[in-house]
C-alpha cells in the first residue's frame, strides 16, 4: 500500500487523532450524566466566544508555546529534557532578581530586556548542568533533568521563604516590581492602536512567544549550528563522522533549551503575577512535552499544538463552572486522551487514510511521507 501524501501526514492524521480523542471524551461526558454535544459548544464558547476567552486561550498557549519549543530542541538533538518544569521556574529567579535589583534604577526600556535576558541565561545555566553531566559524565538526562525539577522547587521555596519574601507578607511571595518591571498588557498595547478588548491576562509575552517559534526555525533549519545538532540527533555517528562535537552539542541544545523554557517566567511574572511568586510554571513545563510532540517537533506544528492546549485550558474552566458533573479534571482526561492518541497510537488511522486516499490516485501518488 502506498505511503500517506507529505500533506496528508502532516495535516490530515493529526486531525483525525484529535477527532478520535474527542469522540472518546464524548463518550466519558455521556457516561458521567451530560451531554456531549452541550459541552462541546462550552468547551468552545470558553474559548474563543469573547475577546476576554480569547485572552486567556492565547496567555496559556503563550506558555505552552515556550516550553513546546523547549522540549523540540532537545528532541532534535537526541535529548529528552523533561526539566523545562525547573528551568522555568529558575527562569523566574534570574528576572525576578534582576528587576527586584534594579526597578528602582532603570527605566522600563532599559529594564524589560534585560530582565528577558536574564530568564533565558537562569534557565539555560540550569538546564546545562544536567547537559554537562550527560556529556561529561554519562549520566542520563531524562533522570537528571527530572531530578533538577525537585531541586528548583526546594530551591525556590527556601529563597522564598528566608531571603526574598515581601517584608511584613504572610504569604512567600517577594515585593510588587515596580511599572519598569512590568509587561504591558494586550488590552493596554491594542488601546494604543485605538482597539478595545476585554481584560484579561494576555501581554506582550506573547510577541516574544511568536518570535521564538521564528527564531528557532531558523536555528534548526538554517544555521549551520542547528544542522549539528539535528545531525546528532538522527545519527550521533554520523555526525562524529563529520566533526560534529557531540558533548559541545549537548550544551548547545540544552542551553538553548532551557532558555526557552525560561521565558515562562517573562509571561507569568513580568506580565501577570508582577512579583516572584511560588509553583507559577504550574505544569507547563510537563505539558510541553505533549505540544511538542503533537506538533511534530516544528515551531508551526508546536503554535498550532499550543493553541488547542491553551483553548482546552481556558474553555475546560468554563466547562466546568457551567455543567457541576464536569470536574477541571476532565481538561486533564483531555488532554491526556489527545496526548495518547497523537502519541501510542498516531499510526493507527494510518491503513485507514492510505486506503481511503488510495481510491483518488492523483492525491494518493503525490509524494511520501
Amino acid at each position: 500500500m502506498k505511503p500517506l501524501p507529505r500533506w496528508a501526514e502532516i495535516a490530515v492524521l493529526p486531525l483525525v487523532n484529535i477527532a478520535l480523542a474527542f469522540l472518546v471524551v464524548g463518550l466519558i461526558v455521556r457516561v458521567i450524566g451530560a451531554d456531549p454535544v452541550q459541552a462541546l459548544r462550552l468547551l468552545v464558547t470558553g474559548a474563543v466566544g469573547s475577546s476576554e476567552s480569547i485572552g486567556y486561550t492565547l496567555y496559556y498557549a503563550t506558555n505552552f508555546i515556550f516550553t513546546g519549543l523547549a522540549v523540540a530542541v532537545a528532541f532534535h538533538a537526541g535529548l529528552f529534557n523533561i526539566g523545562g518544569e525547573g528551568q522555568a521556574y529558575i527562569g523566574g529567579l534570574g528576572c525576578g532578581l534582576a528587576i527586584l535589583a534594579l526597578d528602582r534604577v532603570l527605566p522600563a526600556w532599559a529594564l524589560v530586556p534585560l530582565a528577558v535576558l536574564a530568564a533565558a541565561l537562569f534557565g539555560a545555566a540550569w538546564a546545562a548542568v544536567p547537559a554537562w553531566l550527560q556529556a561529561w559524565r554519562g549520566s542520563h538526562i531524562v533522570i537528571t533533568t527530572i531530578m533538577f525539577n525537585f531541586l528548583a522547587s526546594a530551591l525556590m521555596v527556601y529563597l522564598m521563604v528566608n531571603v526574598l519574601i515581601a517584608p511584613g507578607s504572610m504569604t512567600p511571595q517577594s515585593r510588587t516590581f515596580t511599572a519598569a518591571g512590568k509587561i504591558p498588557s494586550m488590552q493596554e498595547a491594542l488601546s494604543w492602536l485605538g482597539i478595545a478588548v476585554a481584560p484579561s491576562a494576555l501581554n506582550l509575552s506573547l510577541v516574544l512567544a511568536l518570535a521564538c517559534c521564528v527564531g528557532t526555525w531558523i536555528f534548526l533549519w538554517h544555521t549551520p549550528w542547528g544542522y549539528a545538532l539535528r545531525t546528532m540527533g538522527h545519527n550521533p555517528e554520523a555526525a562524529v563522522y563529520a566533526g560534529t562535537s557531540l558533548r559541545r552539542t549537548t550544551m548547545l541544545a540544552m542551553a538553548v533549551s532551557g532558555g526557552l523554557a525560561g521565558f515562562v517566567a517573562v509571561n507569568e511574572l513580568m506580565g501577570v503575577h508582577q512579583r516572584i511568586v511560588l509553583d507559577f510554571p504550574a505544569g507547563y513545563g510537563f505539558a510541553g512535552i505533549a505540544v511538542a510532540l503533537m506538533g511534530r517537533g516544528h515551531p508551526l506544528g508546536i503554535l498550532l499544538a499550543a493553541l488547542l492546549f491553551g483553548a482546552l485550558q481556558q474553555g475546560g474552566a468554563e466547562l466546568a463552572f457551567e455543567i457541576p458533573a464536569i470536574t477541571r479534571e476532565m481538561t486533564v482526561v483531555i488532554q491526556g486522551l489527545i496526548i495518547l492518541f497523537s502519541g501510542a497510537l498516531l499510526n493507527m488511522p494510518r491503513p485507514w487514510l492510505q486506503r481511503l486516499l488510495s481510491l483518488f490516485p492523483a492525491s494518493a501518488g503525490k509524494g511520501g511521507a
